[in-house]
């Protein structure tokens, strides 16, 4: 058998491999339109500012490589001085109840907390993977300004509250820089099929950092999928825990659903037709025999 590869079979062998197609189609999902309906702050941990976290969901029905991200939001300057980026942060959480610790919820329906209503289709306590720029070769970043000025008619900043005490309203209208932050992923994430929230956070020296909302529902541009979660958010103080910003934070009689604006982009592998794999395997039988009828023509045997 190793006489028969060394001599041409493992060429055979890779040329009828070679027949099943295995390509890397593109892959992109937008949640469309900005929109002015709802700004959330979003933010790493720096001197004398704690955590934000503000997340949506996007659905991958197949393995794919995300290779770059986009996302649009406010920066706000309420003390006149000099705005400066520092670290971007971008990170991945898979939704409730992976990555979690049901034993602290109360468990079916509600899987509430002492700190929050419910925990259902909320992101995870931790992040699958994450990426940041202060990372070497994880991230680069660039920063295109879409409007000297935008108002987003509500926000969220300071109003993370455990309940009883969660529904705030909201924080009112903000007003600031509208910019879009385009990322390419130098370490693209590798993500299996399944259910995500993108959770993008920026250092902003001088300033803050709000996400805005994006179209809901779904509608071309972007990239209609089922089911849509809604937004949620969590401060330091609420970890592990999230928020819905509709419904726990604004509330009110009909409490509001946000999407926030993002789109992702990378490759999909395909996965080769059953006709595909139907060729490979009887290509791979053929080989076997072929290696066979070699090993016993030198063993002398010649018997089938």
């Amino acid at each position: 058998m190793l006489s028969f590869i060394r001599s041409g079979g493992l060429v055979a062998a890779v040329s009828i491999l070679s027949g099943a197609p295995a390509w890397a189609d593109p892959f992109t999902f937008s949640t469309g339109n900005v929109t002015n309906l709802m700004a959330v702050a979003s933010r790493p941990d720096s001197a004398g500012k704690t955590e934000r976290e503000a997340a949506d969901d996007f659905l991958l029905t197949q393995s794919t490589t995300l290779t770059g991200a986009s996302f649009t939001g406010l920066l706000v300057n309420p003390t006149g001085a000099p705005l400066s980026i520092g670290e971007i942060a971008i990170e991945i959480y898979r939704v409730f109840p992976a990555d979690s610790n049901v034993g602290r919820t109360s468990g079916p329906p509600t899987f509430s907390t002492t700190q929050v209503p419910t925990r259902v289709n909320s992101p995870s306590d931790v992040a699958f993977d994450s990426r940041s720029s202060i990372v070497a070769g994880d991230l680069s970043f660039t920063e295109t300004t879409l409007a000297a000025s935008f108002t987003a008619s509500n926000s969220v900043l300071n109003g993370i509250n455990p309940k009883p005490g969660q529904t705030t309203g909201g924080e009112g209208a903000v007003t600031g820089l509208e910019v879009r932050f385009d990322i390419s992923f130098t370490h693209p994430f590798d993500l299996p099929a399944d259910h995500y929230f993108f959770v993008p956070q920026v250092q902003v020296a001088n300033g803050e950092f709000y996400w805005l909302s994006g179209t809901r529902p779904l509608v071309a541009p972007g990239t209609p999928f089922s089911p849509d979660l809604q937004s949620w958010v969590r401060s330091a103080a609420l970890d592990p825990d999230w928020l819905r910003v509709g419904t726990d934070i604004v509330g009110g009689a009909t409490p509001p659903t946000f999407n926030q604006a993002f789109t992702l982009t990378g490759t999909v592998v395909a996965v080769p037709e059953p006709e595909s794999w139907a060729l490979m395997l009887a290509g791979l039988a053929a080989l076997t025999g072929v290696a066979r009828r070699a090993q016993r023509r030198k063993d002398g045997s010649g018997r089938a």
